[in-house]
């Protein structure tokens, strides 16, 4: 009995350390602040040692830290669920994702810094894009995804290297333009191509 609860204590002490590492990346990402494990240990208030007992590395903690944060593509996407422009939601799309990742983008930059140094951690990322451009382009997919699933699939691809945090930090940090206006760019081009395979497939 006693080895019992012995075991218990140390299954319940363990689940509120993994918790306590949780809320603090947590707490970091909505404060803004220094995205690193060390960070995020002293936050817990446990040693940086024990934080990677728990998360092999930082992107699995951040995975795990904006777990349920964004809500799914037609929650977030509900303001323009009744337009049947593809365009005009591919916009909302851009913007809803990119205010979020301003909102968030100490643990944005150290997710894409790390899965660009370890290109297999990619998968750690959560990919809120993807689910935002299918969902938003879900009026095409009887038309242009039925006659033309390549330029349909084309469509999709370019819209994920626009709408997306690294587009958004090019803009910010090597073209100089502030977030609003950053965002404002990212959202004409992201409308701009969504039109533009629109045209393309009306003209057969």
């Amino acid at each position: 009995m006693v080895a019992t609860q012995t075991g218990t204590g140390r299954s319940n002490q363990k689940r509120r350390t993994r918790t306590a590492l949780v809320d603090a990346a947590r707490e970091l990402i909505a404060s803004g602040g220094e995205m690193t494990m060390p960070a995020v240990a002293r936050a817990a208030l446990v040693s940086e040692a024990t934080a990677y007992r728990y998360f092999p590395d930082l992107p699995s903690l951040i995975g795990e830290a904006l777990a349920g944060v964004w809500p799914p593509p037609a929650e977030a996407l509900a303001p323009v669920a009744d337009s049947t422009d593809p365009a005009e939601r591919v916009a909302f799309a851009c913007e809803f994702l990119l205010r979020g990742v301003l909102l968030r983008q100490g643990a944005v930059r150290a997710m894409i810094a790390a899965t660009i140094t370890r290109p297999e951690e990619a998968t750690a990322r959560p990919g809120i894009r993807f689910g935002l451009i299918d969902y938003a382009l879900a009026p095409l997919e009887g038309t242009l995804g039925t006659s033309d699933p390549e330029a349909f699939a084309q469509l999709k691809r370019d819209l994920a290297v626009t709408v997306g945090a690294e587009a958004l930090f090019t803009l910010t940090d090597l073209c100089g333009l502030d977030p609003d206006d950053a965002v404002a760019s990212a959202v004409r081009t992201a409308a701009t191509l969504t039109e533009a395979a629109v045209r393309a497939a009306a003209r057969g």
